[in-house]
């Protein structure tokens, strides 16, 4: 029996030969893969309340990959590795690094230059991550992770409350947090911002 997955809005489809790197061969259900994968992100949860990097360090691509690899490397062979297809989301595959360079270079520019505040290059970094899509999956979650690890050891400010519930789960507060998202999309970051400190 192999794993089975339905999803939700705003999820992003495992390919096939993604599901083949699936560590613990037990697992065959979504809510199965939640829990490992949620035991797996608390630990990246914990060590980044324990390390102390310097923004610079944070807006580097090698950091990008390492906190998706310690969200995701204990359920996933692919964690930390960027994608090898095309998704219905982000950029071509073969652009991951190239649009993340840019990235990393503008949230530079803006902490360097303090054009924005700190809220807003924290939450547009978290918006032009999950929009580039690197990995296979864990995206979203991925991207949030950055943007509270940027927010609080590269800019000294509170971590965001994301709405202050769980977002992963089908209910209103995801629902509400995806259209934050789609505004974002359309170049309006104020629905976002709000949520992520509501």
């Amino acid at each position: 029996m192999g794993l089975e997955l339905e999803y939700i809005k705003g999820q992003t489809p495992i390919e096939e030969e993604e599901k083949e790197e699936l560590k613990i061969k037990t697992i065959s259900t979504r809510g199965e893969l939640d829990e490992f994968e949620q035991v797996n992100i608390e630990k990246a949860i914990e060590w980044s309340l324990k390390s102390n990097p310097s923004y610079e360090k944070i807006l580097t691509v090698a950091f990008i990959k390492e906190v998706h690899k310690r969200m995701f490397s204990e359920v996933w062979g692919w964690a930390g590795r960027f994608r090898k297809t095309n998704k219905n989301i982000g950029v071509d595959k073969f652009q991951i690094e190239v649009e993340l360079t840019k990235l990393m270079d503008d949230c530079q520019f803006w902490i360097g230059n303090k054009t924005l505040s700190e809220d807003e290059i924290a939450i547009r970094f978290k918006h032009r991550l999950v929009k580039i899509h690197p990995f296979p999956n864990g995206n979203g979650r991925h991207s949030r992770l950055c943007a509270d690890i940027l927010i609080s050891k590269g800019l000294n400010k509170n971590i965001f409350t994301w709405g202050s519930k769980n977002i992963t789960d089908q209910g209103d507060t995801r629902t509400k947090y995806l259209n934050t998202i789609y505004e974002a999309d359309k170049e309006n970051i104020k629905p976002l911002l709000e949520f992520a400190r509501k």
